[in-house]
């Protein structure tokens, strides 16, 4: 169920676990990488939910008679089909579009589970979701997602739209285009924030005590590398490695960079986890399992469809004598939950910064034979000594805590970075 994190993004109707905070980032940013909904996925769209070969016509739904099977009491489906023919029927705007109608009862299905993390999308939008797994897409750079019901901008990219406009982690979205966002699911903001590059997007922005102000963005195309590398202490031979996201991508990215930091003298490693929220658990347990022993334990899962199965180190195990220290922040989910837990009970270098985000679930996502896709949430995680992420996150061995208000950087600038000058610090007294 969880393949190899190499995949090739073509790859079709393929079950993969996700690991990362958002629900959905879209046109922000989704990061992970390799659900592609690719020829003969697409070729299968014009299929209802396995409806056979003859394509439905627009607006039709096909196969309406429900299968037997056990039903709670007092949930009767006539009730249903009662509802359904009294919208399609009565409805001042007609004609209703039945497929609509369809795939909006799906999605209060899963929303009945009043899970953020769990979520249907219809062919389009999974579609869409796809491309940004690819990492490259139109948006303004952002990572978002619902937290107590609110809106929020977990992290602005780098040099994104969002982080040139001043959006900062943190920050509450009461309003996409002057339209409340309160009780908006995080799909439907994804949807109205994302757009074709030269567009404009203005959000409603409150951050922290300060009141309410408007902030209008110009989308752009957006082009995510998972792993970089950077040498910030010639002398010493320390590296700076930022990972914004796990993802197919990822363990490509690192073997350059790896590389790269080898061939000009590696001695001492910062990776920098801040504002990473995640992706594919593959991605995270082969990064992670570098800097441990074969076997060692990289995380557990507990859940419903899997018990307590526990996904140890594997590969080749490079940096297991290269001194390293983890940079984590607010912004940090999931997969980098994983990767910083692991390192820290292994006692492989101290975790450094602020405490993580606490997401610590993780989402089956599955492509559907008409296009469209479910991502559900299956099992939560345990580090290697049994704490549990979810609403817990990981505390750093180190507390550095940034004002919100100097954006996150990932190399030394004219402003240095006190995170990563605190992980410097700490290495150097030790080469």
């Amino acid at each position: 169920m969880l393949g190899n994190s190499l995949l090739s993004p073509l790859a079709t109707r393929t079950r993969k676990y996700l690991v990362w905070y958002l629900s959905l980032i879209g046109a922000i940013i989704i990061f992970g990488g390799g659900f592609f909904v690719g020829a003969a996925a697409r070729s299968e769209r014009a299929r209802a939910l396995e409806i056979g070969a003859e394509e439905s016509a627009p607006g039709v739904v096909l196969n309406k008679g429900t299968q037997e099977r056990e039903l709670p009491s007092k949930a009767d489906f006539n009730l249903f089909w009662s509802v359904w023919d009294r919208v399609k029927n009565k409805y001042v705007h007609k004609p209703v579009d039945e497929v609509q109608m369809f795939y909006g009862a799906l999605q209060g299905l899963v929303a009945s589970l009043n899970d953020p993390y769990s979520v249907i999308f219809p062919p389009k939008v999974a579609a869409e979701f796809a491309t940004d797994l690819a990492g490259t897409f139109d948006g303004i750079g952002a990572q978002i997602g619902l937290k107590a019901g609110q809106l929020l901008v977990i992290a602005p990219l780098e040099e994104s739209p969002a982080e040139k406009a001043g959006i900062k982690a943190g920050d509450a979205i009461f309003a996409i285009d002057r339209v409340d966002t309160f009780g908006m699911a995080l799909d439907e903001a994804v949807r109205r924030i994302r757009g074709r590059a030269g567009t404009h997007v203005i959000l409603t922005i409150g951050h922290e005590e300060d009141a309410p102000r408007d902030v209008e963005i110009v989308r752009a195309k957006i082009d995510i590398k998972s792993v970089t590398v950077k040498k910030i202490d010639e002398e010493s031979g320390i590296w700076l490695m930022r990972v914004t996201q796990f993802n197919d991508q990822t363990m490509l990215n690192f073997e350059d960079g790896l590389k790269k930091m080898r061939a000009d003298g590696l001695r001492g490693l910062i990776v920098d986890l801040r504002n990473n929220p995640g992706g594919f658990l593959d991605t995270a347990v082969d990064l992670t399992g570098e800097w441990l022993k074969e076997g060692d334990v990289v995380v557990t899962e507990k859940g419903t469809i899997a018990r307590d199965i526990t996904h140890n180190s594997r590969g080749t195990h490079r940096l297991q004598n290269v001194k390293t220290v983890v940079l984590v922040n607010r912004g940090s989910a999931s997969a980098s939950e994983i990767f910083a837990g692991a390192l820290q009970d292994a006692k492989v270098g101290p975790v450094i910064g602020e405490k993580t985000f606490g997401k610590g679930s993780v989402q089956d996502y599955e492509v559907l034979p008409d296009g469209s896709a479910l991502k559900l949430t299956v099992a939560l995680w345990y580090t290697p000594s049994g704490r549990s992420i979810n609403e817990q996150g990981i505390e750093p061995d180190i507390k550095v805590v940034i004002p919100t208000s100097t954006p996150v950087k990932a190399a030394l600038g004219k402003e240095k970075d006190p995170v990563i000058e605190r992980g410097l610090q700490y290495l150097r007294e030790r080469l």
